[in-house]
């Protein structure tokens, strides 16, 4: 009896967390209770509201030659459409964006999530830096905002590093399930809003605004020598 009890015990357990889990796909990393409550509310209110199941899983490592996007369309099968799938990758620091049916692209802004830039300010400097025609240009700024490759591009060290992971990976969950609600006209009362997005953007502004008043003092400092020195020559 005591056996049979354990047993069911056990069985209540394992499905009530398997029905907890419902929009955590897989967590191999973050295994945090709190955390997994946050992305199941967020996923249960949209799909609620709008029909769209916006899945996240997280993976330790992916399998050799596997791809993200190998392993997106390998367990694409098992969802249910329409879905939305944030896959992350430790070791491999591999993050992507999938949805089927494809249709659901148009509901939310793949390049601005997985953007590098967190800020306008980090936009310009990146298209200044790297961009070759107009329209790489047109592309930087107009994507910018990232919300989740900015917090993982931060250094951290010891529990940080899993604090990081949650921390990007409920920043860029929160993000697509806004957009896809506010596509179809709907508002999401769990999700992180824009304060929480206001803070990292001032947090950056402020770091590149020192990083660009660093780059004018040197370039001042170099028209200044090399004036001084012309100076020096004709005298």
């Amino acid at each position: 009896m005591l056996y049979k009890g354990l047993l069911a015990l056990m069985l209540t357990l394992l499905f009530s967390q398997q029905l907890q889990a419902k929009f955590l796909y897989k967590d191999e990393v973050i295994q945090n209770p709190n955390f997994q409550d946050q992305i199941e509310t967020i996923g249960a209110e949209l799909k609620e509201k709008t029909g769209v199941s916006l899945y996240l899983s997280v993976k330790k490592e992916l399998d050799e030659n596997v791809s993200i996007s190998d392993y997106e369309k390998s367990i694409s099968s098992s969802l249910n459409e329409p879905f939305i799938l944030l896959a992350f990758s430790e070791v491999d620091k591999k993050v992507d964006i999938f949805a089927r049916p494809e249709s659901l692209y148009e509901d939310f802004n793949k390049k601005q999530v997985l953007s590098t830039n967190s800020t306008f300010v980090g936009a310009v400097m990146t298209a200044i830096i790297f961009a070759r025609s107009f329209d790489d240009i047109k592309e930087v700024l107009t994507t910018s905002s990232g919300t989740i490759l900015p917090i993982l591009g931060e250094r951290a060290k010891g529990k940080d590093i899993i604090n990081k992971y949650s921390v990007a990976l409920f920043n860029g969950y929160s993000d697509i399930a806004e957009q896809v609600a506010d596509s179809r006209g709907k508002s999401l009362s769990t999700s992180a809003g824009n304060g929480n997005k206001y803070t990292i953007n001032a947090i950056r502004i402020i770091f590149y605004g020192i990083i660009l008043f660093a780059v004018f003092k040197y370039i001042r400092g170099k028209i200044f020598y090399r004036k001084k020195k012309d100076d020096n020559e004709e005298g």
